[in-house]
């Protein structure tokens, strides 16, 4: 197809995703791009992340990104994908401010500070440096779906973690829920999510509306079961068969492993287009699906679930049950 500059721009501007993906530019993607108007627009946004789960979302296979951009959604704006930079890239938020547009699912990556403005700054209007937080609250208000990507944005995650000396931590990074209050937000928990649960879950809200949801916002059909209920070690675990030290056979977890309390697929979905998953590698679960890691209730990763009393307390019953077994030396049997 033959494309002016101008042209090529303006179009590559808000759409731009697809620069990564040489092949759909070179295989129907004139088609694609005349298609846009019939297609979902998402703006990505991305603040405190580390880009883990943008790169985990390249990685998806079937189908592949490049199919979901140009088949399914039109990428606005995100900011490790999009060729536009300065005001052409900013000019796409601040359009869709201006103009109160509602034709438009919101995604949010990493967690937002709340400490100061100065934190996490994306473009400038009229010179002023606009913060991560303020771009969400005034896109959040019109979006006609929010979805956080990520236990940074389902959780705080890493940069919400506490500091141990003063109780917070230095950006007053919050979850997106904690950012806007008022909308339902779709939960797509993981450090870094699967790809598989971040496309399906935007395909199934453009194409059938929310998924069915867990108690943290999270769809049920990725989330629903324990990592522990399917991993590869249970049977292990239910003989009474038990690691003692990374590396040996058994199931991991009096090392610490989080399985019992953390919900994903991942042992039955695996990682790497079926490759490999945490725990059958032997590196146990570090419950980074939950919104309360890295901290997981003040125990943080590898620290055996009967840290305390109180925590067991108030564990599901049939976990509770297994621990105290487990804490007074008694084996468990399936």
């Amino acid at each position: 197809m033959s494309l002016s500059r101008r042209e090529f721009l303006k179009i590559m501007g808000g759409t731009s995703a697809a620069l990564a993906f040489p092949g759909v530019v070179l295989q129907g993607c004139k088609k694609a791009l005349e298609r846009v108007s019939e297609r979902t627009n998402v703006i990505w946004i991305q603040a405190q992340s580390c880009s883990g789960c943008s790169v985990s979302l390249l990685n998806k296979v079937a189908p592949d990104v490049a199919g979901v951009i140009t088949e399914h959604i039109s990428l606005n704006f995100h900011q490790t994908l999009m060729s536009g930079t300065g005001h052409v890239a900013v000019s796409v938020l601040e359009d869709a401010v201006k103009k109160n547009r509602k034709d438009f699912v919101l995604v949010v990556e990493g967690s937002i500070p709340t400490r100061d403005d100065l934190y996490c700054t994306i473009g400038e209007i009229d010179g002023r440096h606009v913060s991560a937080r303020e771009w969400i609250e005034k896109l959040g208000q019109n979006a006609i779906a929010v979805v956080a990507v990520g236990t940074c944005a389902t959780g705080g995650g890493i940069p919400g973690a506490e500091v141990r000396a003063t109780g917070d931590n230095p950006t007053g990074a919050k979850s997106l829920a904690s950012i806007l209050p008022d909308r339902q937000i779709i939960n797509i928990g993981g450090c870094p999510p699967h790809p598989d649960w971040i496309v399906g879950t935007l395909l199934h809200v453009l194409l059938k509306g929310v998924p069915k949801l867990d108690e943290q916002n999270r769809p049920v059909m990725y989330y629903g079961k324990t990592v522990h209920e399917q991993c590869e070690h249970l049977n292990e675990y239910k003989e009474g068969i038990f690691a003692k030290h990374w590396g040996d056979e058994g199931c991991l977890y009096n090392l610490g492993c989080l399985g019992m309390d953390s919900g994903c697929d991942i042992p039955t979905r695996k990682w790497n287009d079926g490759m490999n998953t945490c725990t059958a590698c032997g590196a146990g679960c570090i419950g980074c699906t939950e919104n309360v890691f890295p901290d997981y209730g003040k125990r943080g990763i590898f620290k055996h679930l009967t840290a305390s009393a109180q925590e067991i307390k108030s564990l599901h019953p049939e976990t509770r049950e297994v621990v105290l077994k487990l804490r007074n030396g008694g084996a468990i049997n399936g």
